[in-house]
This record gives structure tokens, C-alpha cells and sequence, in this order.
């Protein structure tokens, strides 16, 4: 009897010491879908989309903070690597080297494309170009065309640059006419007041919110029609071409996040994803990828 009483005694002894460990070295999330406290990068480009978009979610979840952090697309996904930031959202997957570096780290990412977006190409209003074709953007990226334009991105680790470079002219180097401003909103100002450039930004910063089809672009400057080169045929940024890539220049924002139990950064995944964040993507003219939407045939009168 003796005997058995230590042993139980000892095993009851060696369950509470697994339990205590247990508690010392296991950290219990703190957060939920909607409520918490956490850290979340966003590519600049899209800051005032995912503004409105914070702004609707933190009046829905009261109890959720989230904490934005507006950077180079370059630097939001350091912040992922890094575990800085629990969610980004950028305009590309992470490649095969970034997710073996998470692997080693025992992270797995979940991603979902939640929007199409267009980079617009403008032009000062007294440019006689309004129509380019890719091979003349190739031409003007590297410094070659005929026409000599200083062109103009937001900046150095901008996913703008990023995505038109490895689109159009992938392996070669952009010529010495090649700036860059600070953001998109710079870009904008500097080609209304520059006859001679030529730049690109993200679609939302060139569409005017007061026309409710969508189809009108602000004065400041002129939004140029891209060629596509298999259909021969140039479309402008909106939301019908951007959906079926007719337009040439579109790219997806994708939501990239770390968590594995049903936290705040899945909250906001969740709801970018679903009816509400859908919608505000729609109304920022970026073409909401999950949700339906269908187009129907128009007849455009050119004669205004």
C-alpha cells in the first residue's frame, strides 16, 4: 500500500510540473476576429483604400485595434519575414526563398487575392499622346523611344515600379529619364505641371468618385489607352477591362497573413474578403475578386 500511494503520489506530481511547464512556455493568443490589439503593413499605394476599409471595420469591432503601417511594398514584406506585422497586403506572393525562410521559422502563410487593380499611365493635359502601345512603353521605360519623356513613379521600392518593370521590360534596365517622387500623389502633381512627363500610379488616384458609372477620370491630367497586343485594341483603366485583362497594366492585391487560429489578422482577412470590404474595393474602382458582379453591354456616347 505504501508503494502504490508514492506512485500516485509521484505521477500527480509529474502532471502538475507538465501542466506548469506547459503554462510557462506556451504563449495563448490574446486576440480574436474582432477584438485585440495588432500590428498590419499595406503597401502605401493603397492607403486610402484600406483607410475607408479600416474605418468601416474599426466601427463594426469596437474592441479590434489595428495598428497600419503604410510602406514600400519592399518593406512590407520584410515586415512579414520578420514577424513585424501579422497581415500584409501587397501585390505579390511571396516567392519560393521567402516561404522556406517562414518554413524554417515553423510559419506557414495563408494568401487570397481580394482585388484587381490597374496601374494608370498619365499624361500632362497639353500632350498630344493619348494612345501607347506596350513596345512604345517599353521604349519610353528604357529611354529609347523617340520621344524623350522624364517619367515618373512613387517611389524606389514601390510595387508600381516593381510590377511595370518585371512586366514590360523584365531583365533590362531602366533608362537615366527614369524618377521617382514621393507617392502617388506626387506623381500626379508633377506630371500636371511638366508638359514633358509621363507617369504612373495606381488606378484609384485617377478616377473621379463624383461620376457614379465610373467611367471618368480627373481633370489634372490625362489617363492614356493601353494596346493590348494579342486583342489589338486599346482599353482604358476601367473596371470592365480591368476584370478580364484587357487592359494590359493589372495586377492583384492580396491579403498574406501568419496566423493559425482564428485571430484579429484573420478577422480582417475575413473581412476583406467578404461583402462589406468587397464593395468598398468596387467603389474604389478596383475590380472586387470575390464577390459577383456582372457586366452588361453599353453603348459609350463619344460625342460629349
Amino acid at each position: 500500500m505504501t508503494n502504490a500511494l508514492k506512485n500516485i503520489v509521484l505521477c500527480a506530481g509529474l502532471v502538475v510540473f507538465a501542466a506548469s511547464c506547459g503554462e510557462d512556455k506556451t504563449k495563448q493568443p490574446t486576440d480574436t476576429l474582432s477584438s485585440g490589439t495588432i500590428d498590419i503593413s499595406v503597401d502605401e499605394t493603397y492607403r486610402p483604400i484600406v483607410e475607408q476599409q479600416m474605418r468601416v471595420f474599426d466601427s463594426s469591432f469596437p474592441e479590434a485595434h489595428v495598428n497600419v503601417h503604410y510602406k514600400p511594398e519592399a518593406e512590407c514584406i520584410k515586415d512579414f519575414l520578420n514577424d513585424k506585422a501579422k497581415l500584409i497586403l501587397v501585390t505579390r506572393e511571396l516567392t519560393t526563398d521567402e516561404k522556406k525562410m517562414l518554413e524554417d521559422k515553423k510559419v506557414v502563410p495563408t494568401s487570397l487575392a481580394v482585388a484587381k487593380d490597374a496601374v494608370a499611365v498619365i499624361f500632362n493635359n497639353a500632350s498630344g499622346d493619348t494612345v501607347l502601345s506596350e513596345s512604345q512603353l517599353k521604349g519610353i521605360l528604357t529611354g529609347v523611344y523617340k520621344k524623350k519623356y522624364t517619367v515618373v513613379f512613387d517611389n524606389q521600392g514601390s510595387s508600381t515600379l516593381r510590377y511595370v518593370t518585371d512586366s514590360l521590360i523584365p531583365g533590362q534596365k531602366l533608362g537615366a529619364n527614369v524618377f521617382a517622387a514621393k507617392g502617388n500623389d506626387s506623381v500626379i502633381k508633377y506630371v500636371a505641371n511638366n508638359p514633358d512627363a509621363i507617369g504612373f500610379v495606381g488606378v484609384s488616384y485617377v478616377s473621379d468618385y463624383n461620376d457614379p458609372e465610373g467611367l471618368a477620370f480627373i481633370k489634372d491630367v490625362k489617363v492614356a489607352a493601353i494596346v493590348h497586343d494579342s486583342l489589338l485594341k486599346e482599353y482604358k483603366p476601367y473596371q470592365a477591362y480591368i476584370a478580364p485583362d484587357w487592359y494590359p497594366l493589372t495586377r492583384n492585391l492580396y491579403f498574406i497573413h501568419r496566423e493559425t487560429y482564428p485571430g484579429l489578422a484573420t478577422g480582417v482577412a475575413n473581412f476583406l474578403a467578404k461583402e462589406r470590404g468587397q464593395l468598398i474595393f468596387k467603389q474604389a474602382r478596383l475590380f472586387p475578386l470575390r464577390s459577383n458582379i456582372i457586366f452588361r453591354q453599353a453603348q459609350v456616347n463619344n460625342s460629349k
